[in-house]
């Protein structure tokens, strides 16, 4: 087992976490459409430690008792980071909430440096 597959069998996976899922039967039987988007929406948990994740296709269907091997989280971040890091379009800023600019021109203010520790108030 590599590192990368040691830290993904580590990620601990929660209800309504989105993942990718590959199908194994499918993916070693080389047949298309084996590896998708899902939702996770119940979490079974055995006495023997194992756990088995009902997840619902983005794109429509069920996947019963997945296993966490063939999964992989889809962070937040990841989804997000198109927002996080685009320049501001004035025409479409005219659209947004101030709440909203303000929170865009904070982020691309700070996306390249570290971010600060909140002040020491002990």
């Amino acid at each position: 087992m590599n590192a990368y597959t040691a830290a993904a069998l580590a990620t601990t996976f929660k209800h309504g976490d989105f993942v990718l899922y590959r199908d194994p039967e499918k993916f070693w039987k080389g047949e298309a459409d084996h590896t998708f988007v899902c939702r996770i929406d119940d979490i079974a948990h055995y006495s023997s430690g194992e756990s088995a994740y009902t997840l619902t296709r983005l794109s429509g269907g069920l996947v019963a008792k997945a296993r966490r091997e063939y999964m992989r989280l889809l962070p937040p971040a990841d989804a997000m980071h198109d927002i996080d890091t685009a320049p501001l379009n004035t025409a479409v800023a005219d659209d947004m909430t101030p709440a909203a600019v303000a929170w865009l021109t904070q982020q691309a203010a700070t996306i390249s440096r570290r971010p600060e520790l909140p002040p020491y108030s002990g």
